[in-house]
């Protein structure tokens, strides 16, 4: 039994499966017990019957019982859909069964006949058939053809019961006396086709077959009789006896010959309806089971018991397979069979020996088949099963697979499991935790001790003479011949073990995660879903792994990187990949051929990999889109190519700004026309020094102040000028005398003085500046004031006279444009500009071609587009010279989009990307949550500690975690009025292939063995609070620790499971 899900609940009596799957709601209507329940087949129904004589109806959607139906005087035990018609059947303990029309609400009839309780009624999946079973001791089938003949096809039904509305309270109308003769003696529309005596006591169950004309009966004599039927009688098959108790609920498998019963005696059996015997019993120790349900389309089984409820499985649904270049090898109804990748043929290659290779009617399957891919001389299978408690099978098949060879008994042996060691090697791992390394003809060789007791299943590493040892939380690569631990992953229980073609990488699959990891068993990344993750395949010409879950296709690159390749209606499992066709395996093991697109992840290998030409042959010929791919290649630093994707203007717009293409950019912002845009474009472009664009941004947003200091940075009198005429026009006498103090224009700024009233400021101003005409003017106007001011400039002569008059200072350089450091290009650029097997022969750099013009890009040129447009000033203002508009100041000169043209004389300049932060590298690379600590993502490493220890409360950790942060990171003081320069302390790599740096971790064993001692030191002397505070702080420490040799993460580990 295969334990999917559990509850905890009081007695369950009733059960039933809906294809969703999901926790829906509680209702709590019925007062008492409820003992039967049902989901209509299409809509969104329920159906419950309980121990108040009521059988309601519910809408799980509206989440409210929608009416009851009355009629019952006593029990309800079990109420049922019909799969196409609209009735439900009820049995009762008042010896009726009673069929309901669940849209007129009304009772369509009601069955007499049975002279005790009814424990059950239920209708034939596709005759019109009823089923019921009575303590009587006998099970009726009852024939409801000339009741269908009559009500469905919109006749009036005969006899009809009580409805109450739960909206209304009103009951259904009819004849009283039709109903009375009804519910007292029945109606002859539904007869009794069969009655079924065999059992010595009351029956509890019986139910249809699926398919076939079967009926099955449990009963309280503890047996289980099977029954046949035709069209004239029934009669019975054989009896299974085997239960203790009373038999309580009795069903066929939806999907093997099987007959699944529960009982009193605290067991579930089932029974092979070929032989009539039992093959399995599951047992509870102290909890009675009473009900049992199938799931009409997936295998899964439902049992109700004292304690609650338990879905299972009977056996693994996962066939057992492997493959090489261009075959399959599957198990398949007891027969190994060959299927070819390339021409499709499906052959029987063996048929596997019954004893310890029974299929699904004795419950265990084979679980796993393995291929020898170091030995090219002929094919080596290896086939586990779980028979006698786990067994082994060596197959040898030639080159040939299409020509049957029989195994012979001597290649067989038990263990927990076995694996290929080399070419002519096989590793079994038996019960006492040894390998045994035997050959080709199953003679033992040797004999090595597992290096762990705790190891409970090896693998094939990769390499000969290497194996796998999979542990509770970690994964050792383990050398046979020199019997050392090579190398140590900590990881969830591993299930599957994929490696690459070349065996250069491994995918470990876990129950609901991947991490691939190179040869050496060093961990390259770690992928996480929520659901089950089902098998996967590496693809055979790139570095592309592909999984599946229950309901997607996807992938996996070496660095981390995913995508979602096609959604799936059922489960599979994958075989192969290969030229975009993924072979496959489903759970009845049919082999399917899905197709698949692999451009994405071929863009995104050949992107990691620096192979541009690819990128460039993928952007012309594929169509790719979306958003997520959009947001990777603007994290991986290359928005230029993002650009290339997208047709939203704003988002356009963003990538644009973030790679500095000042063109795109420039043309988007004038299809958006948003102030918001101008705004961001005019910063970029300020950054640039492409002082044309930011005087056209600041034009568009009407940011006179902004445009007025770029004017003074530029050394542009005249502009300042016209700004200032701007401010008189718009009244503005805080943008005038801005304007004015810039042109060093002091009459201007007397003049803004007196307007605004101030005129000591504007006598003050003028006799500073030696303007005698107008400071005799406004003296005359505030009177003794002027004395007092005078005065007062006249000492201030005296004290100082070095004293310079306030003017605006000269620009630095006086230029279109800020000059550009000329840096070389990128290797992506120049790649481009060379010849390329994918485009013909072309001189880029004759052309002056940019990046976007060879990738073939409709972006319009800046100057074309200016052209279309009118000025950056409104019309309203009418000056008597019109401004110079940036677009004249364009078209005379370069548009600096980061690339200079090469007739100036300067190098070509191409704007660095950004790098990739340190702190970033530590959690994309590590898996110790101190490293993810020390660049600061707190929420990644409380996600490992609650994965690796099952840390749920964080807040002791908070002390730990700032220290691991801030002893990570060191500032150095900058230039004055600067910011400090922080850097990141750096200790050993992580690999020999990445050249990213692991942070020091201040904090060794040495440390934390003297905090131990001062600990004990306090307890000795009774100072317990101290002493308890130390230990505290050791504790939670601990998860931060970062053990230094194998050893010590030993020692480690048993304190970190205590917390």
């Amino acid at each position: 039994m295969l334990t999917k899900f559990e509850s905890k609940s009081n007695r369950v009596k009733g059960l039933a499966f809906h294809r969703m799957g999901t926790l829906l709601d509680r209702f709590d209507e019925h007062e008492g017990p409820v003992r039967g329940v049902d989901f209509h087949r299409v809509q969104p129904l329920i159906v419950s019957g309980g121990d108040d004589y009521r059988i309601k109806v519910w809408d799980y959607k509206l989440r409210r019982c929608l009416f009851t139906l009355l009629g019952h005087l006593d029990y309800i035990r079990t109420v049922c859909f019909h799969n196409d018609y609209p009735w439900l059947v009820s049995a009762s303990d008042d010896q009726t069964i009673r069929i309901w029309n669940w849209q007129s609400r009304s009772c369509v009839t009601v069955l007499t006949g049975h002279n005790h309780y009814v424990m059950c009624a239920s209708f034939h999946p596709k005759d019109d058939l009823i089923v019921s079973a009575s303590l009587d001791q006998t099970v009726r089938v009852w024939d409801v053809t000339g009741l269908r003949n009559k009500t469905v096809r919109g006749m009036p039904a005969q006899a009809g019961g009580p409805a109450l509305n739960e909206a209304t309270g009103a009951t259904g109308s009819g004849s009283v006396v039709s109903r009375v003769n009804a519910d007292l003696f029945g109606s002859g529309d539904a007869v009794v086709k069969y009655v079924l005596e065999g059992h010595d006591r009351g029956v509890n169950w019986a139910s249809f077959h699926p398919s076939s004309p079967l009926i099955a009966s449990g009963a309280d004599d503890r047996q289980v009789k099977l029954w046949r039927m035709n069209d004239i009688k029934a009669w019975e098959v054989d009896t299974m006896r085997g239960h203790t108790n009373n038999v309580s609920c009795v069903v066929f498998h939806p999907k093997h010959e099987l007959i699944i019963s529960n009982s009193e005696d605290r067991s579930i059996r089932v029974w092979d309806i070929s032989k009539r015997l039992g093959v399995q019993t599951f047992r509870r120790e102290n909890d009675r089971f009473w009900i049992i349900a199938a799931h009409p389309e997936q295998n899964l089984l439902a049992a109700g018991h004292d304690a609650g409820m338990i879905v299972f499985k009977l056996e693994r649904e996962r066939p057992a397979f492997a493959s090489d270049q261009q075959r399959l090898f599957y198990v398949k109804d007891r027969y190994l069979r060959t299927f070819d990748f390339h021409n499709g043929r499906d052959v029987p290659s063996i048929s596997l020996r019954r004893t310890g290779h029974v299929g699904t009617t004795a419950g265990i399957l084979a679980r796993s088949l393995e291929c020898n891919t170091l030995n090219s001389t002929e094919t080596l299978l290896l086939l586990c099963s779980d028979a006698e408690g786990g067994s082994y099978e060596l197959i040898a098949l030639g080159v040939d697979a299409s020509q049957p060879i029989e195994s012979s008994d001597g290649k067989r042996g038990t263990g927990m499991s076995a694996t290929f060691l080399s070419r002519n090697r096989v590793a079994i791992l038996d019960k006492n935790r040894q390998i045994l390394i035997k050959d080709l003809a199953n003679e033992r060789r040797k004999v090595v001790a597992s290096p762990s007791p705790a190891t409970d299943k090896i693998f094939f590493a990769g390499t000969s003479g290497r194996l796998l040892l999979r542990l509770d939380d970690r994964l050792l690569l383990f050398e046979t011949q020199s019997r050392r631990i090579l190398s140590e992953l900590q990881v969830q229980r591993v299930k599957y073990v994929h490696w690459s073609p070349n065996n250069a990488f491994v995918a470990l699959i876990s129950k609901h995660g991947i991490t691939i990891a190179s040869r050496e068993l060093d961990q390259l990344c770690s992928i996480s879903e929520t659901v089950r993750v089902k098998g996967g395949v590496w693809d055979s010409h790139s570095k592309v792994f592909v999984y599946t879950t229950l309901n997607h296709v996807k992938y996996c690159l070496t660095s981390g990187d995913t995508g979602t390749l096609r959604t799936l209606d059922m489960p599979v499992y994958l075989t192969q990949v290969l030229k975009g066709k993924l072979h496959c395996l489903d759970r009845e093991c049919k082999t399917r051929i899905l197709s698949i697109d692999m451009t994405e992840a071929n863009f995104k290998l050949a992107l990691e990999s620096k192979n541009y030409a690819e990128v460039m042959h993928i952007i012309r010929h594929a169509r790719l889109c979306g958003e997520a791919l959009v947001a990777y290649l603007q994290d991986r630093g290359y928005p230029e190519v993002a650009l290339h994707f997208v047709k939203d203007l704003t988002t356009r717009f963003k990538l644009a700004v973030a790679c500095g293409n000042i063109q795109v950019a420039l043309s988007t912002a004038y299809e958006l026309g948003d102030d918001v845009s101008w705004h961001h474009l005019g910063v970029e472009a300020l950054r640039q020094g492409n002082y044309q664009v930011v005087e056209m941004a600041y034009q568009r947003t009407k940011n006179f102040e902004r445009l007025s200091f770029l004017y003074l940075l530029t050394g542009n009198t005249d502009k300042l000028r016209k700004m200032l005429k701007i401010a008189e026009m718009r009244h503005d006498l805080m943008a005038r005398f801005h304007n004015a103090l810039f042109l060093g224009d002091a009459e201007e700024r007397m003049r803004v003085l007196e307007d605004a009233g101030q005129l000591a400021l504007a006598y003050l101003t003028s006799a500073t500046h030696g303007l005698t005409e107008q400071a005799e003017r406004l003296g005359d106007r505030i009177g003794p004031t002027a004395i007092s001011i005078q005065r007062s400039l006249e000492l201030q002569r005296g004290d100082d006279s070095c004293a310079l008059l306030l003017q605006p200072p000269t620009p630095i350089v006086r230029a279109e444009n800020w000059p550009l450091l000329a840096v070389s290009r990128m290797s992506m650029y120049e790649l481009l500009d060379s010849q390329s097997r994918y485009a013909p022969e072309q001189d880029d750099e004759d052309s002056g071609e940019t990046w976007e013009a060879q990738l073939g890009s409709d972006i319009p040129l800046s100057r074309d587009v200016v052209d279309e447009v009118p000025g950056g000033w409104d019309d309203e203002l009418e000056l008597e010279d019109e401004l110079m508009t940036a677009t004249a100041a364009i078209e005379g000169s370069q548009i600096s989009t980061g690339i200079m043209r090469e007739d100036d004389g300067q190098a070509p300049f191409h704007a660095p990307p950004s790098g990739v932060a340190p702190m970033a590298v530590w959690c994309e690379t590590a898996c110790h949550a101190a490293y993810h600590a020390a660049a600061g993502s707190f929420e990644t490493g409380m996600h490992l500690l609650y994965r690796q220890i099952a840390v749920v409360e964080f807040r002791p950790l908070k002390q730990a975690f700032m220290a691991r942060a801030l002893s990570s990171l060191h500032s150095l003081p900058g230039l004055p009025l600067a910011l400090a320069v922080v850097m990141p302390v750096r200790g050993q790599t992580l690999t020999e292939t990445r050249a990213s740096l692991l942070p020091v971790i201040p904090l060794n064993m040495a440390q934390l063995i003297d905090l131990l001692k001062h600990a004990y030191k306090e307890f000795q002397r009774g100072n317990f609070v101290t002493s308890e505070r130390i230990f505290r702080t050791i504790l939670r420490t601990l998860p931060l620790y970062v053990a230094e040799t194998r050893a010590e993460a030993q020692e480690v580990r048993p304190c970190k499971q205590f917390q």
